[in-house]
């Protein structure tokens, strides 16, 4: 599966779940770790765990495979790898601490609604 389609179709996902503040940032042109950093907000431990296992469901239903999960336990700061796309899941603590926008802001931002809006207008 294409990696933007792919990318589209977790943060599709994550707004059903009702996850936060929901950006993609295209990397794919600054590092050779991954094509896509999908980043959320959820509200309690309970719902970042929850949006990190409907993203693992999807995932298999689309037959892949994951590289890496970090931060489950603890549910601060999940990390879901899944090679071109990587999923991060904070509490809006951890989120404001690490900042990953700024971080990987060479990349090329998008925001799940900007993006919505001009889906519907094509």
């Amino acid at each position: 599966m294409d990696s933007l389609v792919l990318s589209k179709n977790v943060m599709n996902l994550l707004d059903d779940k009702k996850a936060g503040s929901i950006i993609s940032i295209d990397v794919s042109k600054v590092t050779t770790l991954t094509d896509y950093f999908i980043i959320c907000s959820g509200t309690s431990d309970r719902h970042r765990k929850s949006l990190a296992d409907d993203v693992q469901e999807l995932m298999e239903n689309e037959k892949l495979e994951m590289i890496s999960k970090e931060g489950y336990r603890t549910a601060n700061w999940i990390l879901l790898d899944y090679g071109y796309v990587v999923v991060n899941i904070f509490s809006t603590d951890a989120r404001d601490k690490y900042d990953l926008e700024r971080l990987w802001s060479d990349g090329s931002l998008s925001e799940l609604r900007k993006m919505k809006k001009v889906e519907e207008t094509k």
